[in-house]
């Protein structure tokens, strides 16, 4: 019967992440890119100093700039920059590398874009909080006739909120590498559902939807404050255990970027299936890297619309920080060290390459650099589970008009299904989220391609009165 359901996912998720969604992706990267002319480089320098002088803040919004970067990047950095790199890379070669941090670089100004957009067209509830995101840009800025667009959208952001990306996958990195540590042999195990699971995989499930819980309680505001310690302290030790692999092998450098841009051109399959490879590294790289910085999905303009600003361009550009951060650093660090220690091409799956990439990279003992790599991922399935539970409630929100009944059910099923997310298989959970990222991207990328006029000319006033204060 699981063979059956993989291969039915498989299908789907084949026909999702077609050809047609990555050239759109793309497209609508390079287009804003070409409009914009060059943003995300031009004005990164902009983008550091509106984070670190926090020049969004305003009267209306919920949180401070750099809390809803810390919000979005706790949604983004997850297990996609640690298992989601090794399963793209193990999939579709080290090229898969390569398509990933491009399609970042262009996803860069699409995430100033959206988060730019949210702002602009958010509203303000009766009660006083923020609504905002793609479904109100879709509504106020298109017209009430494409509200049906928004719905949409809003449906696949709760599915990949209860059955992608929010849980199963985040929940399953974490179990995987709790049991690797700590019960590797599965010697304390117990028979569920006519499987083998170890204990430790059991309990770690319980104590994390324990703890899910609690936090979700306090709503948007706990949100962001266990975002704004967890993310900058779980980034910076990741970084630096990536960075000590990638100095103690820095002669191997050169020769694994040769590897990667091979493979991402397929010039180093077998005669007659470079175009094959290239597509196949090209699929998964942009599928992965889309899962891991979410640009263009729609996610982070939820949290930005939330913002304490009076200036869309300006939380624009410190929301864009997030894929850069994200997928042009982390991932591309991940991915050297994968393919660094060769561990993409040995037979190992999810979790265990990068786990294997560690031990072998690190001068420390095995245990050790497992144990490291085991807390790192904890934090960043964690805090990834907190933003897009406020994600997903958003979407149901918006569906059912603020019924607030609906959004208490929807949050006990949504820790439920935590609870329930390790005794997902491996294959079937990453497809599963590969298939709602792709449905969420297409109509908030139809969304982004109508109103590039209001994004264009928001970011045209902006920057003509920065510019003359400068």
């Amino acid at each position: 019967m699981f063979m059956n359901i993989n291969s039915l996912l498989k299908t789907v998720d084949d026909l999702v992440w077609g050809l047609p969604l990555i050239v759109l992706i793309l497209l609508v990267g390079f287009f804003l890119t070409v409009r914009l002319r060059g943003l995300q480089i031009r004005r990164l320098p902009l983008a550091i100093r509106n984070l670190i002088s926090d020049e969004s803040a305003g009267e209306e919004g919920e949180v401070s700039g750099f809390g809803a970067l810390c919000t979005a990047l706790s949604a983004t950095i997850g297990t996609g920059n640690i298992v989601g790199v090794a399963t793209a890379i193990v999939a579709g070669g080290p090229g898969a590398l390569f398509w990933m941090v491009m399609a970042a670089v262009l996803g860069t100004v699409t995430k100033y874009a959206e988060c730019l957009l949210a702002i602009k067209f958010r509203v303000v509830a009766e009660d006083g909080h923020i609504l905002g995101g793609p479904f109100y840009y879709i509504e106020r800025g298109m017209g009430k006739n494409w509200k049906w667009l928004g719905k949409l959208f809003a449906f696949f952001g709760i599915g990949a909120g209860v059955l992608g990306i929010g849980t199963f996958t985040q929940i399953n990195g974490i179990t995987s590498a709790v049991n690797n540590f700590f019960d590797p042999e599965n010697q304390w195990s117990i028979n569920l559902l006519g499987r083998e699971y170890s204990w430790t995989v059991i309990i770690a499930g319980i104590i994390l939807t324990l703890c899910v819980a609690l936090v979700l309680i306090g709503g948007l505001q706990r949100i962001a404050g266990v975002a704004q310690v967890l993310v900058p302290f779980m980034a910076a030790t990741y970084i630096t255990a990536a960075a000590l692999i990638l100095i103690f092998h820095f002669k191997e450098i050169p020769a694994a970027f040769v590897t990667i841009v091979q493979s991402a051109f397929g010039l180093r399959a077998a005669a007659g299936g470079a175009l094959g490879a290239m597509l196949l590294a090209m699929q998964k790289g942009v599928a992965r890297g889309i899962f891991s910085n979410e640009a263009g999905l729609g996610s982070a303009p939820i949290a930005a619309a939330a913002v304490q600003t009076d200036e869309p361009a300006s939380q624009g550009l410190v929301s864009m920080l997030g894929t850069v951060i994200d997928t042009v650093i982390i991932c591309t660090m991940t991915g050297l060290t994968i393919v660094i220690t060769g561990t993409w091409n040995i037979g190992l799956e999810g979790v265990n390459v990068t786990t294997k990439a560690f031990q072998i990279g690190l001068p420390f003992a095995p245990a050790v650099s497992s144990f490291i790599l085991m807390c790192c991922l904890v934090c960043f399935a964690f805090t990834t589970i907190l933003g897009w539970d406020y994600y997903s409630e958003k979407c149901l929100e918006y569906l059912t008009n603020g019924n607030q009944k609906a959004v208490k059910i929807y949050r006990r099923i949504y820790i439920l299904c935590i609870l329930a997310a390790p005794f997902m298989t491996v294959s079937a959970v990453w497809t599963i989220a590969d298939i709602f990222n792709g449905l969420m991207a297409i109509p908030n990328l139809i969304a982004i391609i109508a109103l590039s006029g209001v994004v264009a000319a928001e970011t045209k006033q902006y920057l003509k009165k920065i510019d003359g204060k400068a």
